[in-house]
């Protein structure tokens, strides 16, 4: 790292919800708890993205009990990457982590990303599939494609990250203004976002995370939808990386 960062006032955790009136409840009482406990100062921005149940009065009943609960309506058009993005521009704080709806990230692997980028780190990348990684549950036709895909990334950009395509990462504020305009509407955002940050030159580390499938309702990424949305935004960013002549890059 190079020039001493900025210290961190507020950490926001941007989570885009569709249909989660039954995981989100516990997904965020937990990670309040956790978070509070750590004294970390932060907002939760839950972003109800065209959700057909019952999600945004679900949400509104919580916000009795958690006060830093911060909820938005995505009013379309919808989709993970659109809603992720809505909640990055809602968010108060200096640093943000995105986190699933479903309880399948630790909050205190969210507690570990705030205190790496309090030490300077633009970004923090979490793995599963590093050693201290876990993944419980994890569907084994999905494990082969993510393993795949993220063999692809990995010699693509010449990089040694291994778990690219996991939407939980954190990043510090200068990093999500700084690869703006964001293309992805989908689930590939979660591609654009690390993959981006790194070609620009911001500095990242990786730790350790686990993931558990969820309990509740039905998972929304659909893989064959997704296979030339993943290839796009890697091709986008692949040509930044090796044509804009560094453009776009940290100053």
């Amino acid at each position: 790292m190079s020039a001493p960062a900025a210290p961190l006032r507020l950490y926001s955790i941007v989570m885009p919800a569709r249909d989660e009136q039954d995981s989100l409840p516990p997904t965020l009482t937990a990670l309040h708890a956790t978070l509070a406990g750590a004294g970390v100062p932060h907002e939760i921005v839950v972003v109800d993205d065209g959700s057909r149940d019952r999600t945004w009065a679900v949400l509104q009943e919580l916000k009795r009990q958690i006060p830093t609960l911060a909820p938005v309506q995505n009013p379309g058009p919808n989709g993970f990457g659109r809603a992720v993005v809505c909640g990055l521009n809602h968010m108060q704080g200096d640093a943000c982590a995105i986190m699933m709806a479903d309880a399948s990230d630790s909050p205190d692997d969210a507690v570990r990303y705030w205190r790496l980028l309090g030490e300077g780190w633009d970004c923090v990348f979490g793995s599963r599939f590093v050693p201290g990684g876990e993944v419980i549950d994890y569907p084994r036709v999905k494990l082969r494609v993510n393993r795949l895909a993220n063999f692809l990334v990995r010699v693509g950009f010449a990089i040694p990250l291994n778990d690219t395509t996991n939407a939980f990462k954190a990043y510090r504020r200068t990093v999500i203004d700084g690869c703006r305009p964001f293309l992805a509407p989908h689930f590939n955002l979660t591609v654009e976002l690390p993959l981006k940050a790194i070609v620009r030159g911001y500095t990242w580390t990786v730790i350790p995370i686990s993931w558990r499938n969820r309990k509740h309702g039905e998972p929304k990424l659909k893989i064959k939808e997704m296979g030339s949305r993943y290839f796009f935004i890697c091709a986008y960013v692949w040509l930044e990386k090796y044509f804009s002549r560094g453009d776009y890059r940290k100053r």
